[in-house]
């Protein structure tokens, strides 16, 4: 019976902080923010790809 509390609590604590975590995520916009720093890297390589250019 212990052993199951055990894990019943370890799962609380684990969803618990996913929660916090994500919840961080959407407050502060960190998503968006990342996104925003990695587009110029990613336009730089799509830029770099050779398209046809015949319809």
């Amino acid at each position: 019976m212990a052993t199951l509390l055990h894990v019943l609590l370890i799962i609380a604590i684990v969803v618990v902080a996913f929660f916090v975590i994500t919840f961080v995520v959407y407050f502060f916009n960190l998503d968006m923010k990342l996104t925003a720093a990695i587009e110029p890297i990613l336009l730089k390589h799509y830029d770099k790809i050779d398209r046809d250019k015949h319809l």
